[in-house]
């Protein structure tokens, strides 16, 4: 399938906010406006909300018809050049077979967010070849602490076309945790790897296995984090998921792989994870670099899902260049 890459966003540009997953309405009015700020102010775009994205049902989001109209419209409408999601939650994937897939593919835009929204992001690379973004979700912008962070990645990522290497935050933290010293990227196998950057919420890529909306994985690099809903129980599902991924076609071609910085809840340690990876015998002899900034810690980046990575972990050095976004 022929990648197809978003035109890049620009100053003045209109970036809508949709909620295709959590309604907006469970945001925080603070979060709210300091993200509408940053967006408007540093960033210099004109932000609107779709008709919907204030909408909440029982369940804490909003019925599936309107998040559909929501995300069909914004493909369609041409004076929209760029979209982002309020938030994640817990069903993104209800839309998937509701999705006007044409329409995305003749009208290319970057889309963005995490969380749950790692469906969406893998859903429409695989369908139409348009490159998506594992990134900041609204509420992001509306962070106390990193935002800076979040902005400089964004901008790299989806303001322009050049090459840029990604490295650590000088802090990094959570909500409500502090932010500390980050203790940079940790190797935990060496090698050197090129290719197609997939992943983001492991769990929720993992809703995408067995459907025509799973990418390939061959030749691919993932990026895979988690968060800490699984309590005492974080690390065990964490391992069980991983390992129903690598049980899935073509895993065996799998280039690399990503972790993201884990949730302090999360008990998922860099020593579990190296047992974890040291136990898994397709892991062996592929390159494997963890605590990246991007997942449910601060501050994160931007990663285009369908681009072009490259990973090289070597004498106790680590280095991850995105090459096409």
């Amino acid at each position: 399938m022929k990648k197809i890459f978003p035109a890049k966003l620009k100053e003045g540009d209109m970036l809508q906010v949709i909620a295709p997953s959590s309604s907006a309405a469970t945001t925080k009015k603070s979060v709210h406006n300091r993200a509408l700020k940053v967006l408007t102010k540093d960033l210099s775009f004109a932000v609107s909300f779709s008709k919907h994205a204030y909408e909440k049902d029982i369940l804490g989001s909003s019925s599936l018809d309107s998040r559909i109209l929501d995300f069909n419209q914004a493909f369609s409408d041409k004076d929209i050049k760029g979209i982002l999601c309020v938030r994640g939650g817990y069903n993104a994937n209800t839309l998937l077979q509701y999705i006007d897939w044409n329409k995305v593919k003749e009208n290319p835009k970057p889309i963005c967010g995490f969380s749950d929204i790692t469906v969406l992001a893998n859903a429409i690379y695989a369908k139409t070849g348009v490159v998506s973004y594992v990134g900041p979700n609204f509420a992001s912008f509306g962070a106390e602490e990193g935002v800076p962070y979040v902005v400089e990645y964004f901008k790299k990522c989806l303001f322009t076309e050049s090459t840029f290497e990604i490295k650590p935050s000088k802090k990094c933290g959570e909500r409500n945790i502090p932010f500390k010293k980050n203790a940079g990227f940790k190797i935990l196998q060496n090698g050197i790897a090129t290719g197609t950057l997939l992943g983001g919420h492991l769990s929720t890529f993992n809703l995408l296995q067995g459907t025509q909306y799973m990418p390939s994985l061959k030749e691919s690099i993932l990026f895979l984090e988690t968060d800490d809903f699984g309590g005492d129980m974080a690390v065990l599902e964490f391992e069980r998921d991983l390992q129903s991924l690598l049980q899935q076609k073509d895993s065996n071609q799998i280039a690399g792989i990503v972790f993201g910085r884990f949730k302090k809840a999360s008990k998922i340690t860099i020593k579990k994870l190296e047992y974890i990876i040291f136990s898994k015998k397709e892991l062996h002899n592929i390159p494997i670099i963890a605590n990246i900034d991007f997942g449910h810690t601060q501050p994160i980046v931007t990663l285009p899902i369908g681009g072009v990575v490259r990973i090289e972990a070597k004498n106790k050095a680590a280095k991850i260049t995105i090459l096409k976004h």
